[in-house]
């Protein structure tokens, strides 16, 4: 038993959900069986009530196959005998019981005793709303009570959550972000990050936070991706009001905040919902489709209609509850193939032969519709990595309903190509190219996330070639590419201001680095991306449209540059964008654009003060009527070594 009484009360009788106790009606019933109640936290779990006159809490638990199952808790000194729960009469599996006398922060978990009484364990409350500082596993009554202070947002979030709306994503994961030395290097809480993340994601423009998975997990290593807690966030930073608190705070401050959610598998750990009442209930029970040998976890049966009520009751739960803007879908390719990360013959073949699970992609789509349904102001993004068809296009086209997944292939291709010493890069041309070919076939986010700084992979600044004044230049470079790339922008944390080494879940973020001017220059750079990015229409409004975008020039592979127009809806929002992805400056640089006038020179990543050696064109260039590039006007450029320029058309 992981968790220890803490006094010895007397066990009152448990009340097997008298009249006006149980919260289950016939239609939550059958919703539930259909597979189609989303909103089954305000019936699962452990409800306060007053029930004839008695102050206690109601308790509720889907066990089908369990023979008996009892709340046990500190409030009965964990004795299974105490408080037996019964099942109700209807073949839903569901198990309920009224216990007086248990309040708020009481400790519990369920007792389970299998079908055929050989199995009995200890579980904790699949729909707890808070549980015990992990390691220790209990569940803890709890209540969502909470005076919200975001209403200026929560009815203007429309459009700061709209494809068309600049979207700029921090990357955060709360346990390594910042932590206090002097208090053992203990992270900082929800409320502790309430005030500093919150103003340092204003100041650093970004228009979102998004944060690794905060439900209940019970090892600290797998960053939150191994659930056992899909209604908790993690006790380790506070309570549920604490992280009320968080995304409250980052509201007021004009941030939305996307959560990491992970319906696509879930941790092992005995007392989580593995072979939660004797038989495989949330998962398959063929490993074949059960087991997830990549992450030795298991993986959810999608075709039970129970488990995909219960998942999307998640979903929608923390975007009713906790006020979140948008879910991040994580490791949706591993849900839509039958093979994932498997060998020939150890996976089961669809019904039509097929390597499609056909289960999952029900499952993705019902989602997508119930969330957009209820909070058509919200976003769900999809962690996508093959090319698997329409998955930011809606169901009713035969897509998965996706608003947006992120561009693995860009990512790949475009650190691929900057790990290349400048002298080969021109060999590579067109992995900077391809992107374009189809970069509107979706809606992408444009991500350098978690993933690329760990595992060996070292951090952004590491990776890129040459000595140390090329190595920031190249990361500018990167940057500055990346925001005027078609697309949203996500970026993981530490890299704004250049980490040189690669990210530790046990250790803050390498702040002292800031007292460099290479790192300060790096992170004034993403400040003015970041500004820039917001306030010019043409570099965010069309990001999803193909008439957003038009090439300059994608053939100079000998100098390896590159030059390309952004346009908004309005005539007036036009930007060109030049890269010169070697260290060699080029005068008199000749590039056709679409008007002529004085082109301003609006971002520079070799000014001094980013860094750079400060090479420019002196604030703007007039075009000239000088044909080139199929256009009738040009302009003479100076282009700095290993930068990005930014020049805004005249206005008409």
């Amino acid at each position: 038993m992981a968790a220890t009484p803490t006094k010895n009360t007397k066990p009152q009788e448990t009340r097997h959900a008298p009249k006006g106790a149980s919260l289950f009606t016939e239609h939550d019933i059958y919703l539930f069986k259909e597979g189609r109640h989303f909103r089954l936290y305000d019936k699962f779990g452990a409800h306060a009530q007053t029930v004839e006159g008695v102050a206690g809490v109601y308790f509720a638990v889907w066990a089908p196959n369990a023979s008996r199952v009892a709340v046990v808790g500190d409030f009965n000194a964990w004795r299974p005998e105490a408080h037996p729960l019964l099942p109700r009469q209807d073949d839903s599996g569901i198990w309920e019981g009224f216990v007086p006398g248990v309040s708020r922060g009481a400790r519990y978990k369920y007792h389970l005793v299998s079908r055929h009484g050989n199995y009995q364990v200890e579980k904790t409350d699949p729909f707890a709303l808070h549980t015990e500082i992990p390691p220790r596993t209990a569940s803890v009554v709890w209540e969502l009570d909470y005076r919200w202070d975001d209403q200026a947002w929560m009815q203007e979030r429309g459009r700061a959550n709209a494809l068309n709306a600049p979207m700029s994503v921090y990357e955060a994961h709360l346990g390594s972000w910042r932590r206090v030395p002097e208090e053992g290097n203990r992270p900082l809480s929800y409320r502790e990050h309430a005030s500093q993340l919150a103003d340092y994601v204003r100041d650093m423009g970004f228009t979102h936070v998004e944060l690794m998975p905060v439900t209940e997990h019970p090892f600290y290593g797998s960053w939150g991706y191994q659930t056992t807690g899909y209604f908790a966030p993690t006790a380790r930073y506070g309570t549920p009001q604490d992280f009320m608190h968080l995304v409250d705070r980052l509201h007021r401050n004009g941030v939305g905040v996307i959560l990491d959610w992970v319906p696509s598998h879930f941790p092992t750990d005995e007392h989580g919902l593995v072979y939660f009442d004797g038989t495989w209930l949330f998962e398959h029970a063929d490993p074949k489709r059960g087991y997830h040998p990549e992450w030795s976890s298991s993986i959810f049966n999608y075709g039970r209609h129970e488990v995909r009520s219960i998942l999307i009751s998640s979903a929608l739960f923390w975007l009713d509850k906790y006020h979140i803007d948008g879910l991040r879908v994580d490791a949706v390719a591993s849900m839509l193939y039958l093979d994932y990360a498997r060998e020939a013959g150890e996976w089961i073949p669809n019904e039509h032969g097929g390597k499609e699970d056909i289960e999952a992609v029900q499952f993705l789509r019902d989602l997508n519709e119930a969330v957009y349904r209820d909070h058509p102001d919200t976003q769900t993004i999809a962690e996508e990595s093959t090319a698997w068809p329409m998955v930011s296009r809606p169901t009713w086209l035969g897509g998965l309903g996706f608003g947006m997944k992120w561009n693995m292939g860009w990512m790949h291709d475009t650190l691929n190509y900057f790990s290349r010493d400048p002298v080969y890069r021109k060999f590579h041309h067109d992995q900077l190219t391809f992107s374009i070919w189809y970069a509107f076939h979706e809606n992408f986010v444009l991500p350098f996330s978690h993933d690329e700084v760990v595992h060996g992979k070292g951090s952004l600044l590491s990776r890129m070639p040459g000595d140390d004044w090329q190595k920031f230049a190249n990361l500018r470079l990167l940057f500055g590419y990346m925001y005027g790339h078609p697309g949203k922008k996500l970026l993981f944390m530490g890299c704004e201001f250049g980490q040189w080494r690669e990210w530790n879940h046990d250790q803050s973020l390498d702040w002292h680095l800031l007292e460099h001017a290479p790192h300060r220059g790096i992170q004034s750079w993403v400040r003015d991306l970041n500004q820039l990015y917001r306030r010019e229409p043409a570099l965010h409004a069309r990001d999803f449209d193909r008439q957003g975008f038009e090439w300059a020039d994608l053939h100079d592979w000998e100098h390896s540059i590159i030059s390309f127009c952004r346009r908004g809806e309005n005539p007036d929002d036009l930007m060109l964008v030049v890269c010169n992805f070697t260290p060699v400056p080029q005068v008199n640089y000749r590039v056709g654009v679409p008007r002529g006038g004085c082109w301003t020179e609006a971002l520079n990543s070799d000014a001094t003060v980013y860094g750079g050696s400060g090479l420019g064109n002196l604030g703007g260039v007039e075009a000239a009527p000088v044909p080139a590039h199929g256009r009738d006007y040009s302009l003479a450029l100076t282009l700095p070594p290993l930068a990005t320029l930014y020049l805004r058309a005249p206005r008409l």
